[in-house]
């Protein structure tokens, strides 16, 4: 069962509601949620309700107003859930605290493939953190990053952490400060790096010697 909530105003209240429910349901796989006006308190009702839930595999948040207080409940209760493979917190303000705490549980969790942080102001603190976990981090294939005023700094350590996964599929850092340097390493880790399909660079300031970079990389990239 799928319920689609989007672009309501259910706020916590609501949230709590659907969280008492979802404690004893068996039957729903997809909850959307995006632009509710759910802030920390009924991410962490939400949260709970994930603790005794065993159906849920989607959960969309994007779009709301949850922090990073409520980035720590969502990513404390993955330590011990075992069924959310698709989690979109995006456009939810978590910073780079938020992001420390999804990394955090990414060395642990072994159901979560996709994961949507998009728009949340993690900056390069926030994205080093994530590239430290996606070294080894096995399980994982979707990241989405963008617009997230990665500079530099964080698209070398993600570029690193790339040419070291072998399992990232997917990685969206569309409108970040990339330009020429950042697209130099992340050429750098596509030659080394035989599992990513797709990897999206849209408005992220890259002129002609980044594209001359990422083409050259692609003759060796197979």
């Amino acid at each position: 069962m799928i319920l689609n909530l989007v672009g309501n105003q259910i706020g916590d209240e609501g949230a709590q509601c659907l969280a008492d429910a979802l404690q004893t349901n068996t039957t729903l796989t997809t909850l959307d949620l995006l632009n509710n006006l759910i802030g920390p308190i009924g991410a962490q009702y939400l949260a709970n309700c994930l603790q005794a839930n065993a159906t849920l595999t989607r959960f969309d948040l994007g779009d709301n107003e949850i922090g990073e207080e409520g980035a720590q409940h969502l990513a404390d209760v993955l330590l011990t859930n075992a069924t959310i493979i698709t989690l979109d917190i995006s456009c939810n303000e978590i910073g780079s605290i938020g992001a420390q705490y999804f990394a955090d549980i990414l060395r642990t969790n072994v159901t979560l493939t996709t994961l949507n942080l998009g728009d949340n102001n993690i900056g390069d603190e926030g994205a080093e953190k994530l590239a430290d976990v996606l070294r080894n981090n096995m399980t994982l294939t979707a990241l989405n990053l963008e617009q997230n005023r990665i500079g530099i700094g964080g698209i070398q350590h993600l570029a690193d952490a790339l040419g070291r996964n072998m399992t990232l599929t997917i990685l969206d850092l569309n409108q970040n400060n990339i330009g020429d340097e950042g697209a130099t390493s992340l050429a750098d880790a596509l030659r080394i790096n035989t599992t990513l399909t797709t990897l999206l660079l849209d408005e992220s300031g890259i002129e002609e010697k980044g594209a001359e970079c990422l083409a050259d990389a692609l003759r060796t990239n197979m």
